[in-house]
C-alpha cells in the first residue's frame, strides 16, 4: 500500500481519487460510514462568490474547473448543478460593499454581474421587495455531497475500511509507517489526515499539533415545493460571517432549492465544541431570515432540521500538504464550510505532494506547520 487516507468524507474521497489517478495504491479508513461526518451534513455548495481575493479563492477557482471535469467523467453520479449564486443587498451602503468585494474577485478570475433592484426579480421572482440590488455569480454550483464522496471513492478503486477508528499512527525512526485500528494494521509510507473536525486528534496521535476546532451549523429543510427558487440566494452579511473569528452564534439568510423539492435554509455558525444540543434560537433566526428574503416561506412547513460541525482553523485556510515535523504525514483538513467545494483541488494538491509532481496551485499558504506549536489538542504516538 502506498498511502492510507484517514477520513471517508468528500475531502478524503477526493484525495483517494487523485492519488489513485497518479498511480498510487490507496486505502481509506473511517470510524463511520462514507460521508458520515461534516460531508453528510453539508448542502453541497461549490462557491466562489463568498471568497475574497487570496489563496482560498484561487483554490476555489481550480476546484470549480475540476468539479466540471468530474461531472463530465462521472455523469449524473454527483448530481452536479450549475445553478449560480445570487447575493442580495438590503441598502445602497451594503451594495457598494458588495461592488468593491466583487471588483477584487474579478481580478482573480471570478465572473460576476451587478443586478439592479428591478432585475433581481427576473432572476428570483419571489424575492422580498425593496432590496437595493445584488450580484449574480454564474460560477457557483452544487453537488449532492454524500453521493459525490461515494462516487469518488468508487472511482478511486481504494481499499475501504469503514467503521474502524484509527487508534494509533505507526512510526519507525521518526517516519510514519502506517495506521492501527482495533481490527487491523495498515502499513504505508504515507498517511493523509483527512479526518475533518477530528483532524486535530489525528495530528496529536502523530505527536504534532493542528488547531482544528468544530464550528456548529444548523440547516432547516422545508416540505417539497415546486421549483420556485432558482439560485443559491444569500444575504450579504453571510460573507462577513464566513470570515468571522467569533465563537458566538452568528446567522445569515441562505436559501436554495433542491432537485427533489425541499428548500434548504441556512446558515448559522458557533463554536460550542461537539455539543449537539438543538438550539431553538439558531432555528428561530434561520426561519426569520429566510422569510425576510422570501416572504412566501413564512407559510411553508419545516419538515426537519439537521446540524453538523465545520472543521475550523484560526486563519480560515485549510491545512493541505506534507507536515515537515512528521515525515510521511500529510494533512487535508480545516476547510470549515468550504470542504465540498475545495475537495478536488485539495485532492490534486495532495496527489502532487505524494508523488513529487508539480502542484496545480501554490501550496505554501496551506502549509500545515504555519501555526504556533502547542495550539493543537495534545500529543501521542504509537511506535513499531
Amino acid at each position: 500500500m502506498d498511502v492510507v487516507i484517514i477520513g471517508a468524507g468528500v475531502v478524503g474521497a477526493a484525495c483517494a481519487y487523485y492519488a489513485s489517478r497518479s498511480g498510487l495504491s490507496v486505502a481509506v479508513v473511517d470510524r463511520g460510514p462514507v460521508a458520515g461526518g461534516t460531508t453528510g451534513a453539508g448542502e453541497g455548495n461549490l462557491l466562489v462568490s463568498d471568497k475574497g481575493a487570496g489563496p482560498e479563492l484561487g483554490l476555489a477557482l481550480l476546484s470549480a474547473q475540476l468539479w466540471r471535469d468530474l461531472a463530465a467523467e462521472l455523469p449524473h453520479a454527483v448530481e452536479y448543478e450549475t445553478k449560480g449564486g445570487l447575493v442580495v443587498a438590503p441598502d445602497d451602503t451594503t451594495l457598494k460593499a458588495l461592488r468593491d468585494f466583487a471588483e477584487g474577485q474579478r481580478a482573480a478570475g471570478v465572473v460576476s454581474a451587478e443586478v439592479g433592484p428591478d432585475a433581481l426579480y427576473d432572476l428570483e421572482p419571489h424575492l422580498a421587495r425593496g432590496l437595493a440590488g445584488g450580484f449574480h455569480y454564474p460560477q457557483d454550483a452544487q453537488v449532492q455531497p454524500a453521493q459525490a464522496a461515494a462516487q469518488l471513492l468508487k472511482a478511486s478503486g481504494a481499499e475501504l475500511h469503514l467503521g474502524e477508528e484509527v487508534t494509533g499512527l505507526l512510526t519507525h525512526n521518526g517516519n510514519i509507517t502506517g495506521v492501527r485500528t482495533a481490527h487491523r494494521t495498515l502499513h504505508a509510507p504515507h498517511v493523509v489526515n483527512a479526518a475533518g473536525t477530528w483532524a486535530g486528534a489525528i495530528a496529536a496521535l502523530a505527536g504534532t499539533d493542528l488547531p482544528v476546532l468544530p464550528r456548529r451549523g444548523f440547516v432547516l429543510v422545508t416540505e417539497p415545493l415546486p421549483p420556485v427558487i432558482r439560485h443559491k440566494v444569500y444575504a450579504a452579511d453571510y460573507v462577513a460571517d464566513v470570515a468571522s473569528d467569533s465563537a458566538a452564534l452568528q446567522s445569515s439568510g441562505v436559501v436554495e432549492g433542491t432537485p427533489s423539492g425541499p428548500v434548504l435554509i441556512g446558515a448559522t455558525r458557533e463554536r460550542v465544541g461537539f455539543d449537539r444540543t438543538l438550539s431553538t434560537e439558531a432555528l428561530r433566526r434561520l426561519a426569520a431570515q429566510a422569510a425576510a428574503l422570501f416572504p412566501f416561506l413564512a407559510d411553508v412547513r419545516v419538515m426537519r432540521t439537521y446540524h453538523g460541525f465545520r472543521p475550523y482553523l484560526p486563519d480560515h485556510l485549510p491545512a493541505i500538504g506534507a507536515d515537515p515535523r512528521v515525515p510521511g504525514l500529510f494533512h487535508a483538513c480545516g476547510h470549515e464550510g468550504a470542504g465540498i467545494g475545495l475537495a478536488p483541488a485539495t485532492g490534486a494538491l495532495i496527489a502532487a505532494a505524494l508523488t513529487g509532481a508539480e502542484p496545480p496551485a501554490p501550496p505554501h499558504p496551506f502549509r500545515p506547520d504555519r501555526f504556533p506549536e502547542g495550539t493543537g489538542t495534545g500529543r501521542g504516538v504509537v511506535r513499531d
